[in-house]
């Protein structure tokens, strides 16, 4: 447009020039026969020659800026504009989410009642919830409104995007049912749908566990004990199926690489998930059992025995011990508070300090069956995260490993059977997690959720199979267009960040700094890079179509495997399950789970994509990068304050009560995703003006259809969604109030009662 008004200009200015002079000379005899005629007409041309140039120029100069409003108001009004003809996106994809999206309610053609809805319950009151008129008053007239406008909100909002976590979860699940693949595809699908085949565990019911003790020496409940001993079986336990009975084992970095950003990581030791129930006796500073959750423990336990086909008779005296062993290991344990208190985390020590500190535990050999094949020594350093229970533990083993009356019942072998029980359990028939089950109700976790049989086994397939799903999904992402989104918003969110108003220059300098020295990327694994490696790394797994059970004893072979690998890797492995940024180093690490659909397709309009998961991006840059300057900027108060005022015109037109203040936390998300939206509008524009031209669905023009791709996602769950005061949704009212991007078909309008002129 501004090309056009130049060259016009250029126009103007050349008419109203003289014509240049000609190189010729006229010829003496010619000078004055032109002489006379210009004589005879110079009166007439010297009076009207200035109004003609002064009408022609005036005329171009309308003709100008009328062109130049027509493309001005055209580009502003095109996105809004219906009657508009837009490009249709096709795609396979396209239809889907055009189907979609038509289940939903748009949000341009709804009342103001569409941007009242809360993601959260009771959000809007002063002390953190929202308090409406009439709430606890039964048949209230503001009571039925606030019941039928929920249950509209259920009927029109895709519930499975109230979680990025589920819809991951969803199109993985998707993934696992397609067609054929390399071996390894085969295999992790195999195993997937093993864990599927509800009927063959039924089925098998105890009898794989049964078996599997017999292999392991037997135990003393059913008579049958080899008296194996006790460090070789606890080793086996931990190689075999990643089983912890008295500690806890896993690797990470400690607090010195955390702090440098550094790749070393250490085998981590910590207390273990104690089975029996314990409470923390804040005036003893101990541990204990609680009393009454003691009786429906011992009948959990009578039930699992009486499954596994104990008698009665036989395993209360097993119950007993067990119990007996559990309490005194329980005492020893303490919460995560006192430790940090006490300085109890992140002890480092040697193994061989180690030995000498808890003798009764092996601990180079069930470190080195554990992490095998990787070779350690006696001089390798460990992070321990509660020694004194580490002692303790020591102490309680030695003293049942040296009672003779028990030597025959074997109670730490049973301890760790039953163990075993529990790390299996999943794997076996609906009686032993029924028997948890009706446990946890009697603990008080009435509320506790069944998880769909599906999302639980894609969950267990990532354990064992992470490089494999982390591949396929590798291959169905569009690494280019997700490079290109990230880099898009990264751009405009630090533009956004050179809009603020600072108070302290200082303070800007240093976050300014720290951003610039980022490099956003797209978070992608580089350890396996085709189907071959993955067909090695899975080639002695043997996965059984029909016996989840023995399918998941390999499962936890290789989430084994997987953890040792972590000790001598050097780069992050990726995240299959990962739907947030985080930072590694001078690296903005974004993973694959973001640009999935419904969020994400490279087939979709850009306006659809942007409005989606570069709000998601935005936002998610926002909370991770920059807590620092909401104390030192004007802009997150005045902002969230001015939104809130918006949001409070409209509340009160529609009889609520909610004139309070916004505190800290809430002012902050408000501008969060005030922020991010206006963000990922501009990184939206950006893209187009690097690559012009967008597609559309149901005839939606882009600007619209861009609002409309984020009311779909505004309910997004995140650490921070308690302290959004109000639906997020509501920004587009108070974007489309104060600019012309939005047509005058929203009907939400926001009328300020003090300054009319006040924008955010």
């Amino acid at each position: 447009m501004s090309e056009t008004t130049v060259e016009l200009e250029l126009i103007v200015q050349s008419l109203s020039q003289p014509e240049p002079e000609r190189e010729l000379q006229p010829q003496p005899q010619q000078q004055l026969l032109e002489s006379n005629l210009e004589h005879q007409v110079k009166p007439v041309w010297i009076k009207h020659q200035r109004l003609l140039l002064f009408l022609l120029g005036f005329s171009l100069c309308s003709a100008i800026l009328g062109l130049i409003y027509y493309m001005h108001h055209n580009l502003h009004t095109e996105s809004n504009n219906n009657a508009t003809p837009v490009t249709p996106c096709l795609s396979p994809a396209c239809q889907w989410a055009a189907a979609r999206l038509s289940m939903s309610t748009d949000p341009f053609t709804q009342p103001c009642d569409y941007f009242m809805f809360t993601c959260g319950a009771d959000r809007l009151s002063a002390e953190g919830g929202g308090r409406y008129r009439g709430q606890d008053i039964p048949g209230h007239p503001q009571n039925q409104m606030e019941k039928r406008l929920n249950e509209e909100r259920e009927r029109r909002r895709p519930t499975e995007l109230l979680s990025r976590k589920a819809v991951l979860l969803q199109y993985l699940r998707k993934i696992l049912d397609d067609s054929l693949g390399s071996s390894a595809v085969q295999k992790t699908k195999e195993f997937y749908h093993s864990c599927l085949d509800a009927r063959s565990i039924e089925a098998a019911g105890a009898e794989p566990f049964l078996t599997l003790i017999q292999k392991l020496g037997g135990w003393a409940v059913s008579g049958q004990w080899n008296k194996t001993d006790f460090n070789s079986t606890l080793g086996l336990l931990m190689r075999d199926f990643a089983t912890f009975p008295f500690f806890n084992l896993y690797v990470g970095k400690g607090p010195n690489e955390t702090a440098h950003g550094t790749t070393k990581r250490y085998i981590q030791i910590d207390q273990p998930e104690l089975l029996i129930p314990i409470e923390w006796n804040s005036k003893t500073q101990k541990s204990e059992a609680k009393t009454e959750t003691l009786r429906p423990f011992l009948a959990s336990c009578q039930r699992y025995l009486a499954l596994l086909g104990s008698p009665q008779s036989r395993s209360m005296i097993h119950v007993g011990m067990f119990i007996s062993l559990s309490s005194e290991l329980a005492v020893a344990a303490s919460p995560l508070h006192y430790r940090l208190a006490k300085g109890q985390l992140h002890q480092r020590m040697t193994i061989k300090e180690l030995q000498r500190q808890a003798p009764a535990i092996d601990w180079l050999g069930c470190l080195q069956a554990s992490f095998h094949p990787l070779s350690l020594s006696e001089d390798d350093h460990v992070l321990l995260h509660n020694l004194p229970y580490i002692v303790q533990m020591s102490r309680i083993i030695n003293k049942w490993l040296n009672k003779h009356e028990l030597s025959r019942s074997g109670p730490l072998h049973t301890y760790m059977v039953l163990n075993l029980l529990h790390t299996l359990m999943p794997a076996m028939d609906s009686r032993f997690s029924e028997t948890a089950r009706n446990f946890s109700v009697a603990l008080g976790n009435a509320d506790e959720q069944r998880v769909p049989r599906w999302k639980y086994c894609v969950l267990e397939t990532e354990r064992g199979f992470d490089s494999v799903l982390t591949h396929l999904l590798s291959e169905r992402t569009a690494h280019t267009e997700a490079e290109k989104m990230i880099a898009d918003v990264f751009s405009s969110f630090k533009s956004k960040l050179h809009e603020l108003k600072w108070i302290d220059r200082k303070s800007f300098r240093l976050v300014m700094k720290k951003v610039y020295s980022l490099i956003p990327r797209l978070w992608t694994s580089v350890e396996i890079s085709d189907a071959d490696e993955l067909d090695l790394l899975l080639s002695e797994v043997t996965v059984s179509t029909h016996s989840y059970f023995s399918n998941y004893i390999q499962l936890l072979s290789l989430w084994q495997k997987r953890r040792s690998k972590l000790l001598t890797t050097q780069s992050e492995a990726a995240d299959v399950l990962s739907v947030t940024p985080f930072l590694l180093g001078n690296e903005l690490l974004f993973p694959m789970g973001m640009f999935i659909p419904p969020l994400f397709h490279p087939s979709y309009p850009k306006a659809l994509n942007y409005g989606a998961a570069g709000f998601l991006i935005a936002k998610d840059i926002f909370h991770l990068l920059v807590p620092e300057i909401y104390s030192h900027s004007e802009t997150v108060r005045a902002v969230g304050e001015c939104v809130w005022a918006h949001y409070l015109s409209v509340t009160e037109k529609a009889g609520r009560d909610g004139a309070f203040s916004l505190s800290a936390p809430q002012q902050q998300e408000v501008w969060v995703q005030y922020s991010a939206l206006q963000v990922a509008l501009q990184a939206y524009h950006q893209s187009l003006s690097h690559s012009p031209g967008d597609t559309s669905l149901s005839g939606l023009s882009h600007t619209r259809l861009f609002l409309t791709s984020f009311s779909q996602v505004n309910c997004d769950a995140d650490p921070y969604h308690e302290s959004m005061p109000l639906e997020p949704s509501f920004l587009i009212a108070v974007i489309c109030a104060k600019s012309n991007l939005c047509s005058t078909s929203l009907q939400c309008s926001i009328k300020l009662q003090g300054n009319s002129s006040q924008t955010c």
